[in-house]
């Protein structure tokens, strides 16, 4: 087992390429959640405990956020630079890719039905992500129809029903925007 020596050995900091980005872009958002302290809570002034009030508690995370933010900011900027930091934030970047997906699925819902749009995402998403042997396959179809079901049917979340279940014959047309 090893023991810390000195003051400086247990405060070294073993930096990342990309930790000064994270660092900035982590600073910025606290000060603006900073900014936006007065907006979203008050401190009221009735007979309210001190520890009560709901400005407390959300200003002491937000401000803990920005002071703590800071001290990462600086202790990344006096560091020394590690090569590689922008081939980190393309990879950052990359995730996007997903989130543009999910709008893409969203959009569609409304057009195609929950089922189908579903089903077609999962599939996409298996294929994307790598899973394309005809098991994995069959596990997404099986993954998205459960979820569908569940859902639209057990759960009664409200869903748009899709523009297309309306060229479907009459009976199968009532349960498809029910259940589909």
């Amino acid at each position: 087992m090893s023991r810390v020596q000195t003051l400086q050995e247990l405060f070294k900091r073993y930096r990342r390429p990309g930790d000064k980005v994270f660092a900035f872009a982590f600073f910025m958002l606290s000060l603006f959640l900073l900014t936006q302290l007065p907006h979203e809570t008050e401190w009221v002034e009735k007979r309210t405990n001190w520890y009560a009030q709901p400005m407390l508690w959300s200003s002491i995370g937000v401000l803990g956020m920005v002071f703590f933010g800071f001290l990462h900011l600086v202790s990344t900027w006096i560091s020394p630079k590690i090569p590689g930091r922008w081939k980190e934030v393309g990879f950052w970047l990359q995730s996007l890719e997903f989130v543009v997906y999910f709008l893409i699925y969203v959009a569609i819902v409304p057009q195609l039905g929950y089922l189908p749009s579903t089903l077609f995402f999962c599939l996409f998403l298996a294929v994307r992500t790598g899973f394309r042997t005809a098991n994995m396959l069959l596990y997404a179809a099986v993954f998205a129809c459960v979820t569908a079901i569940f859902f639209r049917g057990f759960l009664q979340v409200k869903i748009p029903a899709g523009a297309i279940y309306d060229y479907l014959p009459e009976p199968l047309r009532g349960i498809a925007l029910i259940y589909l």
